[in-house]
């Protein structure tokens, strides 16, 4: 190699190791983030990255791959077991891709959809204005009830009635209880459409039989594997019975195609490239982490700590859309505190406590300032923090929001928790 690849570029690297000392200092319960293994790093930042691999393993476009078709296949084959899946593409690069892919291979632009509304805790790519989904098919949304915070199966059931559309969509990024994905089904079913389950925050749950299992009434279940699942951060699309596609998509040449090889083409060549093996290598990883006993002792310890967390909100009169949680993230209503979610992610940043601000259901501020927080318990329970530790974080979060003009406070809960932290290494060296 050249000098001017060996030369260490400080200015790069040493930012990275800032952001390792951010995350080992403070509170981290952003609910979409977690903490992957040495192991997975390792795979990820490998010599796999140098290869280019677009097709599947077996069938690639590429010469010198008989190496990583072995990687993938690993990959393939854990998710399988893992999930009770019959068919699985490793390949979307981010859960965003795998739904696009999914869209791509099921409908046609200008096609109905029927997803959860954003604003009551959905996610983007199901159907929201300013992403694809909402810019080329039709988007129509279902959302909690105003008094319980909770899903209404039968108002989506009426709401499917009335909109027709061609694929239902389950699954949030702020939704705090499981899903009946039988009803949903059942609903799917009485209106022709496809069911697709997007459980890219509890998949982790779901993989230990914590939570329903989508796979056994979706035809169609993404999920990315970071949050819950602990892996790099990336998406995969499954399937556990193949079928044929409903809605007439055909091949160039006029031949029906199963649902996995529509998906397959979805993925490549419809909205990706090369696969980054590297990637697809670290997911593996994962995946054989997930297969774990210990995997299954986190992932109960992930319910636990999330559930002793919102009894010490409730228990400081702090309002939990739905009352509650099933899984490891709650959503939290800051008005009757009197402050929005801005003001406390500003806030509490300054303690290094990490959290995100989130619209609420009916919420009456914009999404640039909302009216909630979102929290979650994955990464703290990685990093080996239990029920008694959650209620501790909440007393912090609790006594940094009601003093959140006093800047000694602030640095006195910060110098707190720095000093905690340290008894919960991160990587240990």
């Amino acid at each position: 190699m050249t000098t001017a690849t060996t030369t260490r570029d400080t200015q790069v690297f040493d930012l990275i190791a800032k952001e390792q000392h951010r995350q080992e200092s403070g509170i981290e319960l952003i609910a979409s983030e977690n903490f992957v293994s040495p192991a997975v790093m390792e795979a990820a930042g490998s010599v796999l990255t140098n290869k280019y691999a677009e097709g599947l393993p077996g069938k690639r476009y590429y010469g010198g791959c008989e190496v990583v078709d072995q990687v993938e296949q690993i990959a393939i084959d854990r998710a399988k077991e893992l999930f009770g899946a019959s068919w699985v593409n490793v390949q979307p690069h981010s859960g965003a891709n795998a739904n696009t892919a999914v869209f791509l291979a099921c409908l046609h632009p200008g096609d109905t959809i029927l997803g959860f509304d954003l604003s009551h805790g959905g996610h983007l790519t199901h159907g929201s204005s300013v992403n694809i989904s909402g810019k080329y098919f039709r988007p129509t949304f279902y959302g909690v009830e105003r008094e319980t915070g909770v899903i209404n199966y039968d108002v989506v059931e009426e709401t499917a009635k009335r909109e027709r559309p061609k694929l239902l969509i389950c699954g949030a990024s702020a939704y705090s209880r499981d899903w009946d994905y039988a009803r949903l089904r059942a609903i799917a079913d009485e209106i022709g459409a496809l069911l697709l389950a997007d459980v890219s925050h509890p998949a982790g749950l779901i993989a230990k039989g914590l939570l329903n299992d989508p796979l056994a009434h979706a035809h169609i279940v993404t999920t990315t594997t970071h949050k819950t699942l602990r892996g790099t951060r990336g998406g995969i699309i499954m399937m556990r019975n193949d079928f044929e596609n409903p809605f007439g998509i055909k091949t160039v040449k006029g031949e029906t195609r199963l649902m996995s090889s529509l998906l397959d083409s979805g993925v490549f060549p419809g909205t990706q490239g090369g696969p980054l093996e590297h990637i697809i290598a670290a997911k593996a990883v994962a995946f054989g982490e997930a297969l774990s006993d210990d995997f299954y002792d986190y992932a109960v310890q992930v319910k636990a700590n999330a559930q002793a967390m919102a009894n010490a909100f409730l228990s400081r009169g702090y309002e939990i859309i739905s009352g509650g949680t099933d899984n490891h993230l709650m959503l939290i209503d800051l008005r009757s505190k009197g402050l929005t979610g801005k003001l406390a992610e500003n806030t509490l940043i300054k303690a290094d406590i990490t959290i995100n601000k989130n619209m609420v259901p009916f919420d009456d501020k914009s999404p640039m300032v909302t009216s909630g927080i979102r929290v979650g318990t994955a990464a703290m329970t990685t990093r080996g923090l239990k029920e008694s530790d959650m209620e501790q974080i909440v007393v912090y979060i609790d006594k940094v929001l009601m003093n959140h003009d006093d800047a000694a406070t602030l640095a006195t809960v910060k110098e707190e928790i720095n000093e905690w932290m340290k008894a919960f290494p991160l990587y240990k060296s």
